[in-house]
This record gives structure tokens, C-alpha cells and sequence, in this order.
């Protein structure tokens, strides 16, 4: 199973076991936000909705991936939204407002990203993720809130300069680890 499969097969299962989260969290909180990172979402035709972040919004597509993602920017970080492909099976609720996969969150460095995953495991905040999966190779920690929602904080995200040169998804390298994200890097320049 891909991270992409997996991440979602550990979202649905700790969804199905129901709030984890104590009443009371231990210890102070590692995690200090630097930004609002990204957001990604599942829409149901994708080519439709690339065309209102590029045409409409004035967004420049950054990647796709073999999952049928795509990633766009406004700024010099890889991307600031993500499309997932959700087909047919996207529901709606237009009462209940925009319905993301995920938030993410920036985080100064991958320190502070084992140090929020310590935190979480000590209580028992679920973990969906944890590594770098690919297009824009930021190093991440995926988790759950109190109601099942996934956010992210991640750190190491690529950047574009003014040429719009992206680094090449040979160079991805994804891993399902911070060990293995920390102990093998992508190269700084591409």
C-alpha cells in the first residue's frame, strides 16, 4: 500500500474508533505555527476546477501526481492549495461549507515535527501520517482533531524561485518515517 492509500486507511480507521482525544492534554504543546501553509481538498472534476484557480483566480499550476493531484501556487512555496480527485463519490453539503481533506500548518523545522509527534502519541492524538510524500517534498505530520478532521504541520517545503523551476518528481523521495525524512534528505538544489 502507497502513503497515499495508507494515510487514508488510517484516517478512516481512527474515524471509526471514535474520539480519541483526552479531556485534559499532558505537558506543553511543542508546536508554535508559522503560517498557514496549504489546503487541499476533493472535488469532483478536476480539469474543470484547475481551470477556476488558474483562469479565474490567477493561481499557476505547480505539479500533478500519479494520483491525479494537483498543486498550485500563488508564492514561492511549491503549493498552496491541492486538488484530489473525488469523482462521483464527492458529496455535498453546501449548507456545511467547504469540506477539505486537509489544513497544514507550517512548523519551523523537522525538531519540532518529533517533538509534536511525542507529544501526540503521550495524548493520544491520532497520527495519520508521518514523512514526506512527495510534490513539493515538505516533511510532514498528518492528525486528527477531536472530530476526526486532518490537519498537518510540515516543515521544508520547496520553494520556486522567479524562473518557476520545479525540482523534478524523480527527486521526491518519499518516505513514511521523520527517521527516514531526517536521515535521507532531497537534494537542496535542483
Amino acid at each position: 500500500m502507497d502513503g497515499y492509500n495508507e494515510t487514508e486507511a488510517k484516517r478512516e480507521k481512527a474515524a471509526a474508533a471514535g474520539n480519541t482525544h483526552p479531556t485534559e492534554y499532558k505537558g506543553t504543546s511543542p508546536v508554535k505555527v508559522n503560517k498557514l501553509g496549504h489546503f487541499v481538498y476533493e472535488v469532483m472534476d478536476v480539469e474543470r476546477t484547475v481551470k477556476f484557480w488558474t483562469q479565474v483566480l490567477g493561481f499557476t499550476e505547480t505539479d500533478r501526481n500519479e494520483h491525479g493531484m494537483v498543486f498550485f501556487r500563488c508564492g514561492k512555496d511549491h503549493h498552496a492549495i491541492g486538488l484530489k480527485p473525488g469523482g462521483k463519490k464527492v458529496s455535498r453539503d453546501l449548507k456545511a461549507g467547504l469540506q477539505m481533506e486537509h489544513l497544514a500548518m507550517e512548523v519551523d523545522n523537522i525538531d519540532v515535527l518529533f517533538k509534536a509527534r511525542d507529544y501526540f502519541k503521550a495524548n493520544n492524538i491520532p497520527i495519520v501520517f508521518e514523512g514526506r510524500k512527495g510534490a513539493g517534498c515538505n516533511i510532514s505530520l498528518n492528525f486528527l482533531d477531536p472530530d476526526g478532521f486532518e490537519f498537518e504541520i510540515y516543515c521544508q517545503m520547496d520553494q520556486v524561485d522567479e524562473t518557476g523551476r520545479l525540482r523534478p518528481p524523480e527527486q521526491f523521495h518519499r518516505v513514511k518515517s521523520l527517521e527516514d525524512a531526517r536521515d535521507n534528505p532531497v537534494p537542496k538544489t535542483w
